[in-house]
């Protein structure tokens, strides 16, 4: 039988569709035979290793950071390979990268002097600061000169230049020192009078004001005496850092920044001259005169940026790695790092989950070769229950004969303290915030603002007490009042614990507790810490308990979230020069950076995450503190 014969519009289609057909699969066979072509390109760069530059004597080290100083990245490998093959800016460099270079760099016979540029840094808190300023001056004493240079620093960056031997400002740059300050955006008009939202706070602690922003229009007088308290601590150990560095005196320096205005009426608006004129640098120059400097004291190198052998920090850092990918040390200290906010369940690096922080403290405990653990925190803290898990963890590994060190960081306040109290000895540097012993819970209620918009709530309950933690619903006062009895036991819990962990009386826990906000050295005066201190002292301590010997001696490996072998793979060749060429050009990088969200942002975003998540528990209790700087 014949087919039946097509007519010519239907001939047309058909036709038109062969050709998009034979279009559509050609498409797709080139684009599956490009990739296979691109991963097999990928493979044999990640296999040749190619980044690796061997490292010539004289060379300078540069460390010229750029992103946020953090303990953790918050960011996966994958994200971070395509961060650098894009060309952009780092997000993110931890400390402990930093800290290893510097003290490498100090014994290393081919490494002449340290370059610094910091323009890029966003920096962290004081504590961390102080850690890197104190290895930039182990470097400076070890007889290598220190070189920096800057085009506009603000004075967390400065504390780093000031360590220099030699600091360079570019002759329209600036300096800029102008003391610390916390303010903060306070809601309760917009909120309660705008739209209608009424939050209830429920609260133990009179300096306990992280939740004041939602309730207040402005800071309380308690609120301003403990932030005061501690900053002019932190302040003037600034300027005893920084007069120590420069050899100017303090008290000098402190005025001129009093008279700053003064300053720079008397400058005639310039500076760069009233920097040099108050000795906070040592000459004026471009960065092109910088790097002929450089090149002076140095190696000529016509390749290299600025003319000069140099070897850059990620590159230095790969060079220190070489090697050691594999290793498989015996008995070592871990550390494990909490840093962020903390709250239940699974979380990703850069937050502290109290089910995935935990993990890593039980691995710890259940691997034979972990001799002891340092406990790094970072962290304003969050959850209660939360940190109460880590808390637990900290105990058992000190149960079964693990030694627990604590090393604070930026912060370790409210659950950040909560997690650390029970350590055999808690380190701090004299700048670290920390305290803030205080539980809070807030509940906002979105009634009056539903009205706002013609909406009401109605409906029946099988008991008075059915569906009153319904948000659309007013707050009943004899919830409130059963909120509040959640909240003081959650307070009793806290300084019951923090009694029995630090040898001390409840009473005496509450006086120095009540939520208030404490500097490490103040902290250690009050007895919530027992020394001062950084990382590596910490881990000196750790390992002298576990009797491992002394620095240098033995070995520290960090218990993190392994990477998955794609992640594993994908950064090693993102990091091989002929990878780095094949992904330059990629426009995939770039879509997949993200932007941090201001600090009334994250004022708000906490709100709504106290009303939502509660994890099936009608009250959740917080002890978080909003206190950095």
């Amino acid at each position: 039988m014949n087919a039946p014969r097509r007519g010519p519009i239907a001939s047309f289609f058909v036709g038109l569709w062969d050709v998009m057909n034979f279009t559509r699969r050609l498409i797709l066979n080139l684009v599956f035979f490009g990739l296979v072509l691109l991963v097999a390109l990928l493979v044999l760069a990640s296999l040749a290793g190619g980044n690796a530059h061997p490292l010539l004597a004289r060379t300078t080290l540069v460390i010229a950071p750029e992103g946020e100083l953090v303990e953790q990245y918050t960011s996966d490998p994958v994200s971070r390979a395509l961060e650098r093959v894009a060309g952009n800016r780092h997000s993110e460099l931890q400390l402990r990268d930093v800290l290893r270079a510097l003290d490498a760099a100090r014994t290393d016979r081919n490494i002449e002097r340290v370059f610094l540029h910091v323009d890029d840094l966003q920096a962290g808190g004081m504590a961390s600061l102080r850690e890197v300023a104190d290895a930039i001056a182990r470097v400076r004493a070890a007889g290598k000169p220190v070189v920096a240079f800057s085009e506009q620093m603000d004075q967390k960056q400065y504390l780093l230049a000031a360590q220099a031997n030699e600091v360079y400002l570019d002759p329209m740059g600036q300096v800029t020192l102008e003391g610390l300050s916390r303010y903060r955006q306070y809601f309760r008009e917009g909120l309660q009078d705008k739209l209608g939202v009424d939050v209830h706070l429920f609260k133990v602690g009179t300096f306990k004001s992280a939740a004041e922003p939602y309730v207040l229009d402005a800071a309380s007088p308690a609120s301003k005496e403990a932030d005061l308290f501690w900053m002019n601590d932190v302040w003037q150990r600034y300027l005893g850092d920084v007069a120590k560095a420069r050899r100017i005196d303090a008290a000098r320096l402190n005025a001129d920044v009093q008279t700053l205005p003064q300053g720079v009426a008397a400058a005639q608006g310039d500076l760069a001259r009233l920097a040099l004129s108050q000795r906070l640098v040592d000459g004026l120059k471009t960065r092109q005169e910088v790097w002929d400097l450089l090149r002076e004291k140095g190696v000529a190198d016509d390749d290299a940026t600025g003319g000069f052998r140099r070897i850059e920090l990620d590159d230095y850092l790969a060079h220190l790695d070489k090697g050691l990918e594999g290793a498989l040390p015996q008995k070592h200290v871990a550390v494990v790092v909490a840093e962020g906010e903390i709250a239940g369940g699974d979380l990703p690096p850069g937050k502290v989950g109290g089910d995935s922080t935990s993990e890593l403290l039980r691995e710890a405990h259940d691997d034979d070769n972990v001799a002891a653990v340092v406990l790094r925190v970072n962290s304003p803290g969050g959850e209660v229950f939360a940190s109460e898990q880590i808390r637990r963890e900290v105990e058992r590994l000190k149960k079964d004969g693990k030694p627990v060190v604590v090393s604070m960081g930026d912060v370790a306040a409210s659950g950040g303290y909560w997690i650390s109290m029970n350590a055999d000895r808690i380190y701090a540097d004299p700048s670290t915030i920390t305290g803030s012993i205080g539980i809070f819970g807030v509940i906002p209620t979105l009634s009056r603002a539903l009205e706002k918009i013609g909406v009401h709530t109605d409906g029946v309950g099988t008991t008075p007490y059915a569906g009153a933690f319904d948000l659309t619903r007013p707050l009943d006062p004899a919830v409130g009042g059963m909120i509040q009895s959640v909240i003081e036991k959650g307070y009793r819990d806290f300084t019951g614990r923090v009694a029995k962990a630090r040898g001390r009386t409840v009473e005496q826990i509450d006086a120095i507790a009540q939520g208030r906000v404490w500097s490490g050295a103040q902290a250690m005066q009050r007895g919530i810490v027992d020394s001062m201190g950084g990382l590596q002292v910490a881990l000196d301590d750790a390992a002298q308990r576990a009797k491992l010997g002394k620095r240098g001696e033995y070995q520290v490996r960090y218990i993190e979230k392994t990477p998955t072998p794609f992640e594993k793979f994908f950064t090693g060749m993102a990091q091989s020069r002929i990878g780095l060429g094949l992904l330059r050009e990629s426009d995939m990088a770039r879509a997949l950076l993200a932007k941090s969200a201001p600090q009334a942002a994250r004022d708000l975003q906490f709100l709504e995450a106290s009303a939502n998540d509660r994890r099936g528990a009608p009250v959740k209790a917080v002890a978080y503190c909003f206190c950095g700087l």
